[in-house]
């Protein structure tokens, strides 16, 4: 059979027209060259050089194969370079999904940092609801899954991340005044909250409860940003995750620390039986040092 090295030997030969030459360009002996080259030639069943005026030159049937033989070293070359990025995490696609808050929030950023030095590395985002993430990470579609209310599966590993809870209030809001807010101070507040069946908003609203404060629901919503949105409207104050509040406090915003500390907690998802990728392990690091600073 045919082994890349000869075709690499007939190569040089073609190139410097002499086996010195050719064992000097590849870096071997000149016995070993002309071993590379007689063994091919068995392959080949025909010559593969004429010699003229001292030079080797390639006989015709080696002229009609010659672009054939360029092309798979070619593609050999091709091959060992991506394979190379591959393992210097510089190439490769990874496929990401997450909550529709964070494609517009914190993970851009996140990706330009990531990309910044691995120009061959593409990506697919894919926002979408907590259920149909878990539908796609246990079903393997995707490399890696950002959520929240994640409470198991079998088919998918998780890393979980505490993030602190505040409450957010437009600026020149009188709870501006105090260092941190509990149920009694929203006792005449209208809330803005996440959807009713989320883990978060029972977490809050049982907080409400054993402070025997009535919680006033005035706009639920499903995502943190869009309740960021609403206050900087002036209607109402919110209790979500810093990671969000924090992206808007130039735009008529601002939060304190929420008591007791309840929080939103995010789960890092992969396939458990899909091998994952450097890159994607390298992606989920990243992506969790990020939040590091918003830690609870």
């Amino acid at each position: 059979m045919l082994r890349l090295r000869q075709l690499e030997a007939l190569s040089a030969v073609i190139t410097t027209g002499s086996i010195s030459g050719a064992a000097k360009t590849l870096g071997i002996s000149q016995p070993a060259m002309s071993r590379l080259i007689a063994d091919l030639s068995k392959n080949f069943e025909f010559n593969l050089f004429n010699k003229r005026d001292g030079q080797l030159t390639p006989s015709q049937e080696i002229q009609l194969l010659y672009p054939d033989i360029e092309r798979v070293l070619e593609l050999m070359g091709n091959i060992q370079n991506t394979s190379a990025e591959i393992n210097d995490r510089k190439a490769g696609h990874l496929k990401i999904a997450c909550l529709p808050g964070f494609a517009t929030s914190h993970l851009p950023k996140v990706v330009a940092t990531f990309l910044k030095n691995r120009p061959e590395v593409t990506m697919t985002i894919e926002p979408d609801r907590p259920e149909r993430i878990l539908e796609w990470m246990a079903g393997e579609q995707y490399d890696i899954g950002i959520t929240d209310g994640f409470s198991g599966h079998p088919s998918v590993e998780r890393t979980e991340i505490d993030i602190r809870t505040v409450c957010v209030f437009p600026q020149g809001h009188a709870l501006g005044q105090l260092k941190e807010i509990t149920p009694t101070d929203l006792i005449n507040e209208k809330l803005i909250h996440s959807r009713r069946d989320s883990v978060f908003f029972q977490s809050v609203s049982q907080a409400f409860q054993r402070a025997q404060i009535e919680f006033k629901s005035s706009i639920e919503v499903r995502q943190f940003t869009a309740a960021c949105e609403l206050v900087s409207n002036g209607l109402g104050v919110s209790i979500l995750s810093e990671l969000d509040a924090s992206k808007y406090v130039n735009t008529g915003l601002e939060f304190r620390p929420f008591r007791p500390k309840i929080p939103h907690r995010l789960a890092l998802l992969r396939p458990t039986l899909k091998r994952p990728s450097m890159i994607s392990l390298e992606f989920m690091q990243l992506f969790h040092e990020s939040l590091r600073q918003y830690q609870q």
